[in-house]
């Protein structure tokens, strides 16, 4: 059974699971859009598609998001939200953690620096919220921003593979080589196994 993921848990309680950079620069920015030709590790935006939390180790990186992004929350705050998004059924996950399992693993995120922010993946193209732009002309503009580049890197798939995502559309190594302007075989080259347990779970997940 699929469950709605209970975002009016957060929203109401001013939980931020969403934040552009906040030091670096873009290199071309509108209304619309923000693109960083080097990219930016600065994005963070949980619960943008789809796609479930499917493992322990993605919970306690989304956790520690949170609690990096909110540094307001005491413990006790930060252990009510991290039941709530931990339960199967509040839809952000497609596990329920045992409760004494998520209590260390909460501990043990309360205890680290927050200086050091959560490691990311690296982002060219940031969409702004409410652009009004429909999936189509977001797709082609990512094609070509992130099609400017002389080579393709596995940042400009993963770019790529969200903004199909987001959009609607399954992912294939065809319709991401047209987009980025490349052979089938240089998005073979560049996708480790990272990048194609990713392209599984969105998928799975549309």
């Amino acid at each position: 059974m699929s469950h709605k993921r209970n975002l009016k848990y957060l929203n109401d309680r001013r939980v931020v699971y969403r934040r552009d950079p906040i030091v670096d620069k873009p290199t071309q920015e509108n209304e619309v859009y923000m693109y960083y030709e080097n990219g930016t590790y600065q994005c963070y935006t949980l619960f943008a598609s789809k796609a479930k939390i499917t493992t322990y180790k993605s919970l306690k990186w989304h956790l520690l998001v949170l609690w990096y992004l909110n540094p307001q929350l005491d413990q006790d705050e930060f252990m009510k939200i991290a039941e709530v998004i931990s339960i199967k059924e509040q839809g952000f996950t497609s596990f329920t953690i045992h409760e004494d399992l998520l209590k260390k693993m909460v501990y043990e995120i309360s205890m680290l620096d927050l200086e050091e922010p959560p490691k990311n993946r690296l982002r060219k193209v940031i969409f702004k919220p409410f652009n009004g732009m429909c999936k189509e002309e977001k797709l082609r503009i990512v094609g070509q921003l992130i099609g400017k580049s002389k080579k393709i890197h596995k940042d400009d798939i993963y770019d790529l593979m969200l903004a199909l995502n987001h959009s609607g559309w399954k992912i294939t190594i065809q319709r991401l080589a047209i987009r980025l302007n490349c052979s089938t075989r240089t998005i073979h080259r560049n996708m480790d196994v990272v990048l194609k347990r990713e392209k599984e779970l969105l998928n799975k997940q549309l």
